[in-house]
């Protein structure tokens, strides 16, 4: 045990009464209190203050520990959301590098379709065109073999109207020729007379029906044109 003066005692119970100061740990089991109760209730007042301590230092220990602990565990959670947001990040790039990928891709698509419509517009511009050239070019043969045919079928009826008046004519004039000189030499003019009104009788009648026929073959090739 060990044992203090009364002066050392009368100075540490000052301390404590006056600044709050006393004695800690376990200094306060080993000394000697000699019977003096006022210095054992100042070892009693500082074992209790010095358990208090203790027990508040224990308690703030422990909050700390278990302060540190929730910070171990908020920090792993931080760095797995770190993790996490990094992971993200990179697909987020990933597909941003991709959307750009797909962008470019259908950027020059859609230049090269722009492309092809264009030249599908011209393409169909020269077909109309072309179209146009051969409906105008068709009409042109069309009008020509038309004007050539009705060329050929006038050229046709006028040498046909033409041979026939020249034989009508003709015939006429021998007929006639012959009706005068009858005549003239004072015969029998009865026979030649009839035959002479049987003759232009049957010339005009001839006449008249080649004028007809050659109408209606112009009249026939004309509808069925």
């Amino acid at each position: 045990m060990i044992k203090i003066d009364s002066n050392t005692k009368k100075t540490l119970m000052d301390l404590y009464t006056k600044k709050g100061i006393g004695l800690e740990g376990n200094i306060t089991k080993l000394i000697d209190t000699e019977d003096d109760e006022d210095f054992k209730n100042y070892l009693k007042d500082c074992e209790t203050k010095d358990g208090d301590k203790r027990k508040k230092r224990l308690d703030m220990t422990k909050k700390i520990q278990k302060q540190n602990e929730e910070l171990v565990t908020l920090n792993q959670k931080n760095e797995k959301m770190m993790e996490d947001l990094q992971s993200t990040l990179k697909e987020t790039e990933e597909q941003r590098v991709k959307i750009e990928t797909q962008n470019e891709e259908l950027i020059a698509w859609r230049e090269e379709n722009e492309k092809i419509q264009q030249d599908l517009q011209r393409e169909m511009i020269n077909s109309e065109r072309a179209r146009i050239q051969a409906e105008e070019a068709k009409t042109n043969a069309i009008n020509d073999l038309d004007i050539l045919q009705k060329r050929n079928q006038t050229e046709l009826i006028s040498t046909i109207v033409r041979v026939a008046l020249y034989i009508i004519v003709g015939v006429g004039i021998i007929t006639t020729g012959v009706y005068v000189f009858t005549l003239v030499m004072g015969k029998d003019t009865q026979v030649i007379s009839a035959a002479w009104s049987n003759i232009f009788g049957i010339l005009l009648t001839n006449a008249f029906s080649i004028v007809g026929t050659i109408m209606g073959i112009k009249y026939a090739t004309e509808n069925k044109q």
